[in-house]
């Protein structure tokens, strides 16, 4: 019992983490639309969160992490996509319908997806932190690729794999810059799917 009970609590302690991460990041997003990416401050989001700098810190690392923190549970969204579809599909054709898994974060809620992107394109700084969030998924999704190719996953003079999620995730950067303009009445992932198709023209 008294097991299940220290489960109980860790598990509510953590759920209100998670809440609470999530509250300060919307808070930061917000503020970040509303005065500017460079015009907010770390002092700013903690002000209108009533929270300490300590306490922001120990939930982020960085600014930039509150608005892009959830990068690492959509590169593990992006690979489970990845391994569900079928073995003989053509590795292209399989990335690109695995980032639509990536792409429907955004998707679902358009107005605060173009928001983001238009802040990632605005703002150095976050631009930069966005590339290396991105960065982090090549380890991630390249021995899928791999086996996919038939090629061995240890190999790192095999440049295919890299190749392939680089051109990918450009292609979701290209799609993105696109869809932020404005709405053209194109759903985001018939966007995706021309950026992706461009590549074979």
């Amino acid at each position: 019992m008294a097991t299940e009970r220290t489960g109980a609590r860790s598990g509510a302690r953590a759920l209100a983490r998670q809440a609470m991460k999530a509250q300060v990041s919307a808070m930061a997003f917000d503020l970040c639309v509303e005065r500017g990416y460079d015009n907010t401050t770390v002092e700013d989001v903690c002000a209108v969160a009533g929270i300490s700098r300590s306490t922001f810190f120990r939930y982020f690392t960085s600014k930039e992490d509150a608005l892009l923190g959830d990068a690492a549970d959509a590169g593990e969204h992006l690979l489970a996509a990845l391994r569900a579809r079928p073995d003989g599909e053509p590795v292209w054709d399989a990335l690109r319908h695995a980032l639509g898994a990536l792409i429907e974060r955004y998707a679902a809620d358009p107005e605060r997806g173009r928001q983001l992107t238009r802040l990632i394109h605005g703002a150095p700084a976050l631009a930069a932190a966005h590339h290396e969030k991105h960065a982090g998924w090549y380890a991630l999704l390249r021995p899928e690729l791999a086996r996919r190719l038939g090629a061995d996953p240890s190999d790192a003079l095999d440049p295919r794999p890299s190749a392939l999620i680089g051109a990918a995730l450009s292609c979701v950067d290209a799609t993105l810059a696109s869809w932020a303009e404005g709405d053209t009445g194109t759903s985001l992932e018939d966007v995706l799917h021309r950026a992706m198709g461009s590549i074979n023209a």
